[in-house]
């Protein structure tokens, strides 16, 4: 079993890096490998809406999103981390997630979502809401904590003094961990749950 981990912030050891560590310590030990990918760096454009992917069957903008889908696909759950700039997530991780979200056209039905935003003080209710969004568009159950999954600092390292949000983070994991092998014995008792074609219709029909 395998959890993916997106890490938005452009610093690689920054204080979204304190909170990941604290949810991979929990999932080693709970048997749950992970993979820890720094998208924050990277020059990622946002979607240009042009359908391509409809036709390869991968974004027509090779870049590192092409490289992200294959291991979303072989995992058992995804966690997107981020700083809050202005009350949202990483502009960046933003343009990463529509695009893999959008060009991935294989079934995340019961793969288990979770967000995590690290501020110095507000906007992170605001975030962790925005990217719960791409989970809930997706069948997929999103995993909860003792408190939303926020953690907070502002200098290098000053997450490490959040006794609370780090608490926060192992409790994650630790529900993360139950949720992925039990939906794993759910689907061997019982299947996934049925399908129906989708309907698809906007306002004016």
């Amino acid at each position: 079993m395998k959890v993916l981990i997106l890490n938005g912030s452009p610093r690689k050891d920054g204080n979204t890096a304190v909170a990941v560590n604290e949810l991979v310590k929990v999932f080693n030990d709970e048997g749950i490998e992970t993979e820890v990918c720094q998208v924050g760096n990277k020059s990622i454009r946002g979607c240009v809406a042009c359908g391509g992917c409809f036709e390869k069957g991968r974004c027509v903008i090779n870049d590192v999103v092409n490289e992200l889908a294959p291991k979303f696909e072989e995992a058992d759950g995804l966690i997107a981390a981020t700083p809050v700039y202005y009350g949202s997530a990483n502009a960046t991780l933003i343009a990463c997630l529509d695009r893999l979200f959008y060009s991935t056209h294989f079934d995340k039905t019961m793969k288990v979502g979770a967000s995590v935003a690290v501020a110095r003080r507000g906007g992170c209710s605001a975030t962790f809401d925005e990217l719960n969004k791409y989970f809930t568009i997706s069948n997929m159950p999103v995993a909860s904590s003792q408190y939303w999954n926020s953690v907070h600092g502002l200098q290098k390292g000053e997450a490490e003094q959040d006794a609370e949000g780090l608490q926060t983070m192992r409790t994650l994991a630790r529900n993360m961990s139950f949720l992925i092998k039990s939906i794993a014995l759910g689907k061997e008792k019982f299947g996934l749950p049925e399908t129906e074609p989708r309907q698809s219709t906007h306002f004016i029909r």
